[in-house]
């Protein structure tokens, strides 16, 4: 067990950006595949993006050169990371390093699921960038609170 206490305000550094909330249902998802909607929220060094597969979707065996975990959080779908295929339902956690193939699909039930990018996905930055830079609505006091 370590001996530096894990809640502490001393430390060196200087913040690099301010804290923000996230309105994720206000982010515009993005669909790679029909059925499959996702809303990226970009932080400093990591991504997490807001997946919602519709039932009888499938994200195809990919890879790429982020690390990934999924956590699902609602519903189901089955998960396959280098041919191990398994149902994951709420609760249910993976880790897919760089360059593992991996894919999802669900069957009559929905899944809602996060996936935690380092580095963030560079195929999703361009939309949560934008996401980001979409000015706030004047007379909407939490708009301009609640930047994605």
């Amino acid at each position: 067990m370590t001996t530096r206490p894990h809640f502490s305000l001393e430390g060196a550094g200087e913040p690099t950006a301010a804290g923000r909330f996230v309105d994720v249902d206000a982010i515009q998802p993005v669909a790679f595949v029909e059925g499959l909607d996702f809303r990226p929220v970009l932080g400093e060094q990591t991504m997490v993006n807001f997946v919602s597969f519709q039932p009888n979707t499938e994200a195809p065996r990919h890879v790429h050169v982020e690390e990934q975990i999924v956590i699902v959080l609602e519903g189901e779908f089955e998960f396959d990371i280098d041919g191990e295929v398994r149902m994951m339902r709420k609760g249910d956690v993976a880790v897919v390093p760089p360059w593992v193939p991996h894919g999802a699909r669900t069957r009559e039930v929905p899944c809602l699921e996060v996936d935690v990018f380092n580095p963030p996905r560079s195929t999703l930055l361009e939309h949560a960038r934008a996401q980001r830079e979409v000015p706030a609505d004047p007379g909407d006091a939490d708009s301009a609170a609640n930047p994605v």
